[in-house]
């Protein structure tokens, strides 16, 4: 799981705009630069840092000197970029990433954005996998005569789109043969060849930029627009609209799975469905835990949907009560994710809800830490106890999931030593049993807690007296969509998975996560 950003304006974007306001949090910023699509997508970055922790990068296009200029590095977008680099990145075009590294390698050369200039200059950068990674580079390698650089399925994304983007014209386009039609032929032809969930920003020298989402919408994708006083618009793509938000873009709407959107570098939008699927299937996980609670995905508020998963989540609370399995005292989240959803359980139970844990903001998500022993440590590191409103109490602690178990365990041993006197846990999402391929990362099932235990077998490794799940059924009513990808609690994937032993064996020797 990535974050992506797109945004593109008039050619004049620089010279039009005032200065921009000084983002937050960036001390390394001293003065606020003029504005520009580079530093817009930094300032976008900034909001879209929880999908993304290990890397960072921007690629921006500038027409007056057809060239691209490239910034990335590892770390943390406020630590990437300083006001130098940023300037650096001059034109009127730009293009972002936050990275979490669900294939490839820790390698510089495996961070997006990426860029080619065979047959002609490309940047992209998406969110999401490709399942058939490996076995395309083999067949770009065998019969294209392409070397690839990087162990990214980025690469492989952007060679192909490349060599598909000429076939329609019969060789390479030149002005006054790029149409819109190349774009749809090349985006229809990617859906042909790539098995997996995508969201794509990409650029495309002296012509403008691209975006598409794969024909399930399994990766979400919006877009939002900001006019001038003189009518002129600048457009934005992103992973979340809580970066449309920041940026003080409107939101237009979703990008629709199996859509190809194309601004023109005269500011001219062309949008065409180039896959119609009778069943979409946008991640559930997105309303769960990834996206940032003020945003939307899919027109369906997170924090709404996040209070709905507390309501059905208490309404479970409340039978058990009545069975006498459990007497909690309190209502306690781990936070910050599962805040919203406790609100509501607290509300259905007619108990206290009170914070026993405070988090240290400074400290990354440890689902998505590269290893088994950082996700330890971090846990750690990120939650301290409030050991008042623990001790002695009968806790009924609100989480959003259980995937490898890790954090919940230790939580409940630093809850047990600062003196509660029983523990259940309510999750708001249904058992994770089996391996997601998409961009969420488990790619092995084995990996995962509730792979073959029972939620009597979960609670008892746990050490907790009871676990309290969600049901598919729950996740549909609180979020409002009936269509959903839960491959991941139910086993049914919505594309193919014929090379899923591959892509999982293949990506650890290339360097995945464990």
């Amino acid at each position: 799981m990535c974050g992506i950003i797109g945004i593109i304006g008039p050619e004049d974007f620089q010279t039009r705009m005032p200065p921009a306001p000084q983002p937050a949090k960036t001390p390394t910023i001293k003065t606020p630069p003029i504005n520009t699509p580079a530093l817009e997508c930094y300032r976008g970055l900034l909001v879209l840092q929880h999908r993304g922790q290990d890397a960072a990068g921007i690629v921006s296009y500038d027409n007056a000197t057809h060239m691209f200029a490239a910034e990335k590095d590892h770390g943390l977008v406020a630590q990437v970029f300083d006001q130098p680099r940023i300037e650096k990145l001059s034109g009127y075009m730009a293009i972002g990433h936050t990275r979490y590294a669900t294939i490839g390698t820790d390698g510089a050369n495996d961070i997006q954005p990426m860029m080619t200039g065979i047959p002609f200059g490309l940047a992209m950068a998406h969110n999401g996998n490709i399942l058939n990674y490996f076995s395309l580079a083999q067949r770009l390698n065998k019969e294209f005569r392409r070397q690839l650089l990087t162990h990214n399925d980025l690469e492989v994304l952007i060679h192909y789109f490349a060599h598909f983007l000429t076939e329609k014209s019969g060789g390479i386009p030149d002005q006054q043969t790029f149409t819109f039609g190349n774009i749809k032929s090349a985006v229809g032809q990617i859906f042909d060849t790539m098995v997996g969930g995508y969201a794509v920003v990409s650029l495309i020298a002296n012509e403008g930029l691209v975006a598409f989402r794969d024909p399930k919408g399994l990766r979400p994708l919006v877009l939002g627009v900001r006019a001038d006083e003189d009518g002129q618009k600048t457009y934005c793509f992103a992973s979340e609209t809580i970066a449309l938000t920041y940026l003080g873009y409107d939101y237009l709407r979703d990008v629709e799975p199996g859509e190809a959107v194309f601004v023109s570098k005269d500011g001219t939008l062309m949008s065409a469905v180039v896959r119609k699927e009778k069943k979409i299937a946008p991640c559930m996980f997105e309303w769960v835990y990834f996206s940032g609670a003020e945003g939307a995905q899919g027109g369906k508020s997170v924090y709404a949907a996040r209070l709905g998963l507390g309501s059905r989540l208490g309404m479970h609370a409340r039978e058990a009560i009545m069975r006498g399995e459990i007497a909690p005292d309190v209502v306690m989240p781990v936070p910050d994710t599962s805040r919203p959803a406790a609100i509501s359980v607290a509300d259905a139970l007619k108990l206290p809800y009170r914070e026993g844990l405070i988090k240290n903001r400074y400290v990354q998500r440890s689902f998505i830490l590269g290893t088994q022993e950082k996700r330890e440590k971090a846990v750690e590191l990120k939650l301290s106890p409030i050991r008042s409103e623990i001790e002695g109490k009968n806790i009924f602690l609100v989480d959003d999931s259980i995937v490898r178990g890790t954090t919940a365990k230790k939580i409940v041993a630093m809850l047990k030593r600062y003196g509660a006197k029983s523990i259940t846990i309510g999750i708001t999402c249904p058992p994770h049993r089996y391996a997601c391929y998409y961009g969420i990362d488990f790619p092995n099932a084995g990996q995962l807690l509730a792979n073959g235990k029972s939620a009597g077998e979960i609670a008892s490794w746990l050490g907790v007296d009871k676990v309290i799940y969600l049901d598919a059924e729950d996740l549909r009513q609180a979020i409002g969509l009936e269509d959903m990808c839960m491959a991941c609690l139910d086993g049914k994937y919505p594309t193919e998975i014929e090379e899923s032993a591959a892509f999982s064996a293949q990506r650890h020797l290339a360097g995945g996560k464990p």
